[in-house]
C-alpha cells in the first residue's frame, strides 16, 4: 500500500520542487518586489502622473532610453515623465546657482541707479539755492530749465537716447534770455518789446555769441565724462543680467535630456533608487549639455575686467560726485563772466537781433562800473553759500558700495566655466565606490572625461552635441560686441589682459586627456577647473551653499546604496526565495 501511495508523494514532491525553483528563480532574475521604491520616488520629485508606474516589474517594456536586460519598473510613458522632469530640475538647480549672481548684479545696479540719482538731486538743490540765494531775478523763471537739464542727465545715466552735451548746451541756450534782460540789462523789458521773437533770437544766437564763455563747454565735457562711466555701468549690469537669464533659460538638445534621464531615472528603473551617479560621468554629461554656456566663459571674465574698471573709473576717485557738485561752480562762473562783458555782448545782440523801435534812444546798457559792483555782490565765498559737499554718510555708502560689489564680482569671474562641477558636487554624486555610470552598478566610473566648452565634446562618451545652441551663441556675440564697444567708448580703462591669462571657456585641440577614473581628472581639458577648485574655498560661486555647505544635505535622508546589483528589498526577496527553496527540499527529504 504504501509502495502504491509513494509514487504520487513523489510525483507531488518533485512537482512542487519544481515549482519552488522555478519561483525562486524568477524572483532572484527579477528581483521579485514590487515598485514601491520607484512609486515612491516617482511621487516625492513629482515627476509626473502616479498612476503611469507599475505596481510589478514588467519583463517586456519596449524603452526608448533605459534600456537593459530583464525587467524594468519604467515604461514609455515614465519615460516622457523623466524627461520634463529632468529638463525641470537641471534648470531649477541651474537657477540655484546663478540666483546669487542674478541678485548681486540686480542689486548693485539698482544700489548704483540710487546713488546717481541721489547725486543728482544733491547737485540740483546746489544749483537751484544759488539762484534762488545770489540771483533772485532769474530764479523763478530758470529754475524749470534747471529741472529739465537733471532730468535729461537722469535719464541719460539710465540708459537713453540723451547727449549730456546737448542738454548742456541747451540749458545755456534757455538761460541767455533771462541773463540778458534781468542780469546784463536789468529793467529791459520795461523799455523794449523783448517777446517770443527776441528770446528765441537769444537763444539761438547764445553760441555764437559766447556770453558765458568757456564754462558751458567745459561743464559739459567734465559732466559727459563723469557720467559717461556711470551710464556704461549700468549698461553693464543690464547686459549681465540678459546673459544670466539666457543661461537660466537655455533649451536643451535631445541628445542632453537622453543624457539626463540615463544619469539621473535610469537607475530607478531597476529599482535603485538611492544610487548616485558617479563624478566623472555627471562631468561628461553636465558638460555635454553646457558646452554652449561654457563658451561664455571667456567673454563673461573680459566682461567682469571692464565692470571693475567701469566702477573704478565712476566711483575710485569721486569723479561723478566732484562733477555733479561742480555744475553750481561752473553755473555761477557763467553768470559772472556774462555780467562782466555786458557791453560787449549788448553791442553784439544789437547787431543781430535789433532793439524795439519802441525802446528810447538815450537807453544804454548797464554800465561796466555797475556790472562790477553786482559781480562783487554776488560773488559769494564758499563758506556762505551752502554747504556744497556730499554728506559724509553717504560718502561712504557709495564707497563701502564699491568695495562690496568688486569682492562678491571675484567670485564670479569663472561662473560659467565652473557650472557644470558645480552641478556635479555635494549629494547629488558620490566619488567612492559604488555608483551609477548610466549603464549599471560600478565600483569606478572608466570613461574619458572631457573638458569644457564645444571643442571638447567631440570626445565626450555620454552626450553627443552636434550643433551650438543658437540663442547662447547671439548671447556670446552680443557680449563680445558690448564689451568691445566699451573699450572703445573708454579707451583708458586699462590695458587688456592676455587672453592666456584671462582663460577660455574653449578647449584647444589635444587638450584633454585620457582619464581610468574620476578622481584627478575634473580639472582635465580646459584649464579651468583649478580655478574652480580653489574657489571654492574663497572665490568660488557659492549659489546654493551658504557656509560652504549644499542645502540639499538632509541628515534624515537615507545614505546612498553600497551594494552593488540591488536595492535593499530585493535583497530581502532573495533572502525569502532562498528559505522558500530550502523549506521545499526538507519537505521532500522528510517525504523519503
Amino acid at each position: 500500500m504504501s509502495r502504491g501511495i509513494c509514487p504520487r508523494v513523489n510525483s507531488c514532491g518533485s512537482f512542487w520542487i519544481l515549482s519552488a525553483v522555478i519561483f525562486a528563480a524568477h524572483l532572484i532574475d527579477v528581483d521579485a518586489y514590487s515598485c514601491h521604491e520607484v512609486k515612491t520616488a516617482f511621487q516625492l520629485r513629482q515627476v509626473g502622473p502616479l498612476h503611469r508606474v507599475p505596481e510589478t516589474p514588467g519583463t517586456d517594456v519596449d524603452l526608448m532610453i533605459c534600456k537593459h536586460q530583464g525587467p524594468s519598473c519604467c515604461t514609455r510613458k515614465m519615460e516622457e515623465s523623466y524627461q520634463l522632469a529632468v529638463k525641470r530640475e537641471t534648470l531649477q538647480n541651474i537657477q540655484s546657482y546663478s540666483y546669487e549672481l542674478e541678485h548681486l548684479i540686480s542689486g548693485h545696479s539698482d544700489a548704483f541707479q540710487d546713488m546717481f540719482q541721489y547725486l543728482l538731486s544733491f547737485s540740483q538743490g546746489h544749483l537751484s539755492s544759488l539762484l534762488e540765494g545770489t540771483y533772485p531775478s532769474l530764479s523763478r523763471h530758470a529754475l524749470p530749465h534747471v529741472n529739465q537739464l537733471f532730468a535729461s542727465l537722469s535719464l541719460y545715466l539710465r540708459g537713453a537716447n540723451v547727449s549730456v552735451e546737448a542738454s548742456v548746451h541747451q540749458f545755456f541756450n534757455n538761460l541767455f534770455p533771462l541773463v540778458y534782460t534781468r542780469l546784463i540789462n536789468p529793467g529791459i523789458e520795461g523799455n523794449m518789446m523783448v517777446g517770443i521773437e527776441m528770446g528765441d533770437c537769444l537763444r539761438m544766437i547764445r553760441q555764437d555769441v559766447n556770453p558765458f564763455g568757456s564754462h558751458p563747454a567745459v561743464m559739459a565735457q567734465e559732466i559727459a565724462e563723469a557720467l559717461g562711466a556711470g551710464r556704461q555701468l549700468g549698461l553693464a549690469l543690464e547686459e549681465g543680467l540678459e546673459v544670466i537669464n539666457a543661461t537660466e533659460h537655455v533649451s536643451m538638445s535631445k541628445e542632453c535630456v537622453k543624457g539626463l534621464v540615463k544619469m539621473v531615472y535610469c537607475s530607478h528603473c531597476r529599482g535603485l533608487t538611492l544610487i548616485k551617479p558617479c563624478v566623472g560621468y555627471c562631468l561628461n554629461v553636465m558638460r555635454g549639455c553646457l558646452a554652449s554656456v561654457s563658451e561664455l566663459d571667456q567673454p563673461w571674465r573680459r566682461y567682469t575686467s571692464l565692470l571693475e574698471q567701469l566702477t573704478h573709473a565712476m566711483a575710485g576717485h569721486h569723479s561723478l560726485e566732484l562733477a555733479l557738485l561742480g555744475v553750481r561752480d561752473h553755473v555761477n562762473e557763467a553768470l559772472l563772466y556774462a555780467q562782466l562783458h555786458g557791453p560787449l555782448i549788448t553791442a553784439t545782440v544789437d547787431k543781430v537781433c535789433g532793439l524795439s523801435t519802441g525802446a528810447p534812444t538815450s537807453m544804454q546798457p548797464t554800465s561796466p562800473e555797475v556790472t562790477t559792483s553786482s559781480v562783487t555782490s554776488t560773488s559769494l565765498p564758499l563758506s556762505a553759500a551752502p554747504s556744497q559737499s556730499l554728506p559724509e554718510q553717504w560718502q561712504s555708502q557709495l564707497a563701502h558700495l564699491r568695495r562690496e560689489f568688486l569682492m562678491y564680482l571675484q567670485r564670479y569671474k569663472s561662473f560659467f566655466a565652473a557650472l557644470p562641477e558645480m552641478l556635479c558636487e555635494g549629494d547629488n554624486v558620490v566619488d567612492d565606490s559604488t555608483c551609477w555610470s548610466g549603464e549599471d552598478v560600478v565600483e569606478s566610473y572608466t570613461g574619458r572625461v572631457v573638458g569644457n566648452g564645444l571643442h571638447a565634446q567631440r570626445q565626450n562618451p555620454e552626450v553627443k552635441v552636434r550643433s551650438p545652441n543658437p540663442t547662447l551663441a547671439e548671447v556670446k556675440e552680443r557680449l563680445e560686441l558690448f564689451n568691445q564697444e566699451t573699450q572703445e567708448k573708454f579707451p583708458k580703462l586699462g590695458q587688456m589682459e592676455a587672453w592666456d591669462e584671462l582663460g577660455s571657456g574653449e578647449t584647444e585641440e589635444g587638450s584633454t586627456t585620457d582619464c581610468d577614473d574620476e578622481d584627478g581628472c575634473q580639472a582635465s581639458g580646459d584649464g579651468q577647473e583649478h580655478t574652480s577648485h580653489t574657489a571654492s574655498s574663497g572665490g568660488k560661486p557659492l549659489g546654493r551653499q551658504p557656509g560652504g555647505e549644499s542645502p540639499r544635505e538632509n541628515p534624515s535622508k537615507p545614505p546612498s546604496v553600497k551594494v552593488i546589483g540591488g536595492s535593499a528589498t530585493s535583497s530581502w526577496a532573495r533572502l525569502w526565495s532562498l528559505a522558500l527553496l530550502f523549506a521545499a527540499l526538507c519537505l521532500q527529504w522528510t517525504m523519503f
